[in-house]
């Protein structure tokens, strides 16, 4: 009975205590009452937030304003966990779709993107942030725009493009004053510090941390303090001051962790790789289970997770722990099954240090050996055996592999100098297709919808586009081919398609492939590019499309392919 009084009189001191609270509540204005919920918000205080959350949307709806209706949805939905984060998002998008102005439905959109990079669907993200962009962009809101700008870079540089990314962030904080309040200010220079740490500019790093440190805004804010105390550490890992760089990062992860921030496991991977580059495999392995502990319980990833699980994986192999091993080569491929999706050019990096199919091999050896430990010795001498077949497989098949890549550049080498030479004596440089694999009839013929007229004038505008070298543009898509040449994207991909035999994404890689297989041949300071400075020289966006569009169409690698003509070179 005394126990039950006890919760009871806390129960009823707990609403006199709110009701003294929403009482205080009345004498704020709206944003006042926004500036409270945020305080309250970056203090972590969620109970706090929510209450004033919940005021601001009921006396919004009680004086039926409905730009205020739409602000206490937002503040919400930021109280609440995913599903119900979403319903008040989409609630805001009810209430703003007949109003007139510039903000919305852009800011939905935005504030929607921002929902899903927080759990980790950067696709959903990317998608919403386009969309925002381009209201945004049709309102001629600069503010929004900015916004737009700021997410999508947030998001490049969480998928590696910090070079992008750093552009971004440096002009919107030269230049962004008028548009954003200080602590967006100062997350963009926290973002810029991270891409110059990332791409190695250290002393560009090392001035926006120590500007942020002695900023007003960050000196009375225990949150951007650690921001850039972690920013500091990873600085003095990369550098190489390894114990200062413990010493930071610890006290970083001390706050993360007191309030269960995601920085958490960024700074426990930035201590892992402090530990094991002191060759301490005892705290790397601590840091680095952590974070699969964190991870498992959020299923919020990153792409450095790759290296966790690696090393984990090897670890436990090198050690005898078994059922360690199988346990973090189950991890990982959960990981690397996500990472993949939303990551796909982290793919071939992830691979390369652990293929998915051996790792399920594996998986299955090590479970058959768990199962049978009364026959350790020969499951050994079969693993051992299996291993070194495995190994003896892989090796010559990627031999031959090999050789007939070298093969068919060598094929194409031959093929681009007689083209050349043919066309030096018949003083013909037009550009040819150089090399066409393989197609495959189609069951069905395209219906021909497009006007004679019309199409020739299509015709005349593509060889305009190849013979210019148009095609070598970064970002080119149908639609903005359609519109430089003045027509619409259904003609345009109709002629393609009737006369260059394929389709518009097949046509301009074959373009670019065939500039570039025939550039490595004659032009020496070309081939003396690295593969990415070539795949943007050509128009890709990186080496990843590059390589699989080269791959695709040849047969070949860039890499082998320039091998060989220095070969047929020095021959």
């Amino acid at each position: 009975m005394k126990k039950i009084f006890l919760l009871l009189f806390a129960f009823f001191c707990s609403l006199f205590f709110a009701q003294n609270k929403i009482d205080s509540l009345k004498l704020l204005n709206y944003e006042e009452l926004k500036n409270k919920f945020n305080v309250y918000d970056e203090s972590n205080k969620k109970l706090e937030a929510k209450v004033i959350s919940q005021y601001y949307l009921a006396k919004a709806k009680k004086e039926k304003n409905i730009l205020e209706i739409a602000e206490g949805y937002n503040l919400m939905h930021s109280t609440e966990d995913f599903p119900g984060a979403l319903k008040y998002i989409d609630s805001l998008a009810m209430i703003t779709k007949n109003v007139k102005g510039d903000i919305y439905p852009a800011r939905t959109f935005i504030i929607k993107g921002n929902l899903y990079y927080k759990y980790d669907n950067l696709k959903a993200a990317l998608d919403n942030y386009i969309l925002g962009l381009e209201y945004s962009k049709k309102q001629k809101n600069l503010k929004q725009i900015a916004y737009a700008n700021m997410n999508i870079a947030y998001l490049n540089s969480y998928m590696g493009k910090n070079k992008e990314a750093a552009k971004t962030f440096r002009y919107y904080l030269l230049n962004s004053h008028d548009i954003t309040d200080e602590y967006q200010h100062d997350q963009m220079r926290v973002s810029l510090a991270y891409c110059y740490i990332k791409i190695n500019k250290i002393d560009s790093a090392r001035f926006f941390i120590q500007e942020g440190l002695n900023s007003p805004f960050v000196q009375k804010n225990k949150y951007n303090r650690n921001q850039y105390l972690y920013l500091s550490g990873q600085l003095n890992l990369k550098t190489k001051n390894y114990q200062v760089a413990i010493a930071e990062l610890t006290k970083a992860y001390t706050y993360f962790s007191s309030i269960n921030d995601n920085n958490q496991n960024f700074v426990l991977y930035s201590l892992g790789k402090c530990y094991e580059e002191l060759n301490n495999k005892q705290e790397t392995i601590k840091y680095f289970t952590q974070i699969d502990s964190n991870v498992k319980k959020t299923e919020i990833t990153f792409p450095e997770l790759g290296d966790v699980y690696t090393f984990l994986i090897d670890y436990y192999r090198e050690s005898g722990d078994k059922e360690k091993q199988l346990y973090y080569i189950d991890r990982f491929l959960k990981v690397d099954k996500k990472l993949d999706e939303q990551f796909r050019y982290l793919s071939t990096e992830l691979h390369q240090k652990y293929d998915t199919p051996n790792l399920l091999q594996e998986k299955e050896v090590i479970i058959n050996e768990l199962k049978n430990k009364k026959t350790f010795l020969y499951a050994s001498v079969s693993i051992l055996t299996l291993i070194l077949l495995l190994l003896t497989y892989f090796y010559y098949k990627t031999k031959k592999a090999e050789k007939e890549h070298r093969k068919i550049a060598q094929d194409l080498i031959h093929l681009i100098e007689k083209r050349n030479l043919e066309a030096a004596q018949n003083k013909n440089d037009r550009p040819v297709e150089i090399y066409e694999p393989v197609k495959v009839e189609s069951e069905t013929k395209t219906i021909k919808t497009v006007p004679e007229d019309v199409a020739q004038s299509i015709l005349k505008d593509l060889d305009n586009f190849e013979n210019k070298l148009h095609f070598l543009k970064n970002g080119i898509t149908l639609t903005s081919l359609a519109k430089n040449i003045k027509t619409n994207t259904a003609y345009l991909s109709e002629i393609i398609n009737n006369h260059k035999d394929k389709n518009f994404t097949t046509y301009l890689n074959d373009l670019r492939i065939d500039y570039a297989l025939d550039q490595l041949v004659k032009d020496k300071k070309f081939r003396s590019y690295k593969l990415p400075a070539i795949a943007e020289e050509i128009g890709y966006n990186n080496v990843q499309a590059f390589s699989i569009a080269f791959k695709k169409k040849t047969g070949t690698t860039p890499s082998i392919y320039i091998k060989e003509i220095e070969k047929s070179i020095l021959n």
